[in-house]
């Protein structure tokens, strides 16, 4: 199925990389030819009035009306230089509500598209809330990388461990797979055994029936864990978007050990979908 209705939320401070990932979300809509909706989050709760330094109010992560307005008006502003369909939207909620609100939205569309701050604990919860929540992918748009990013996915891979939540991430990002001049199917580990060759060579006959033709290759792991892995063979490969399955094992223990879902969501190495 085409990806034709795109979700972006819009919650936090309208700093640069903040509002260039919003561009970045607005030009990959544009790519694929989608309508993008934004919604812009304002906490609705009585705060007593205080002074606080720039900084300190960033670090307390509030969201007032200002500045969901003002990522409003940087949506606005991408939309109208590439012409999209478009529609938007702003509304007061529970700070305690705000993912699970978001997650809801999301259920009404193909994708939704979510800006990443690097190690920021209520954007990690929202991902969470809109990956167990929605039913739909995430493609999450890592503001520390922004500028790097490239709309057009190009070279993408997808990061292969066998699972029936990387099959139904693969499923979910035909479109995208389609659309590629490179798709390369990656499996870490450190030994290539006759399983993972099966596996790997099974994907790539499965994605030549729906016109993609990928290459299969693994990975070595050294002692290093998987998400750091995969990060860094994106990064030396040029890779514009990597698509995984999120939360292969269980979540609790994800979020209590880490694993691979937690480091990539943690700092995205480049463009990244995800689905459960």
């Amino acid at each position: 199925m085409p990806i034709k209705d795109v979700f972006l939320p819009l919650v936090g401070q309208p700093r640069g990389p903040a509002v260039a990932a919003i561009e970045k979300c607005v030009a990959v809509a544009a790519d694929l030819g989608a309508r993008i909706t934004a919604v812009a989050l304002e906490e609705d709760a009585f705060v007593r009035p205080k002074v606080m330094l720039p900084d300190a109010a960033e670090a307390n992560g509030s969201l007032g009306a200002g500045d969901s307005q003002h990522l409003l008006d940087a949506f606005t502003r991408a939309t109208s230089r590439t012409g999209i369909r478009a529609q938007s939207r702003s509304a007061k909620v529970p700070a305690d509500q705000i993912a699970s609100v978001l997650a809801e939205h999301g259920r009404f569309s193909d994708l939704t598209l979510l800006p990443v701050k690097p190690h920021d604990s209520r954007t990690e919860h929202i991902i969470e809330t809109l990956l167990f929540e929605s039913g739909r992918p995430v493609l999450l748009c890592p503001e520390q990388h922004v500028d790097e990013l490239r709309p057009e996915f190009e070279n993408v891979m997808i990061a292969w461990d066998h699972s029936a939540r990387a099959a139904r991430a693969v499923g979910d990002a035909l479109p995208i797979l389609q659309a590629a001049a490179l798709v390369r199917v990656v499996t870490v580990a450190d030994d290539k055994s006759d399983a993972i060759v099966q596996s790997g060579t099974a994907l790539v006959d499965h994605l030549r029936e729906h016109g993609v033709y990928a290459s299969f290759e693994t990975a070595k792991g050294n002692g290093s864990s998987i998400g750091k892995v995969l990060g860094s063979w994106a990064n030396s490969h040029a890779i514009d978007a990597i698509v995984m399955g999120a939360y292969h094992h269980s979540r609790l223990n994800e979020i209590v050990w880490g694993g691979v879902t937690k480091t990539v969501i943690g700092e995205p190495p480049c463009w990244v979908m995800l689905s459960y």
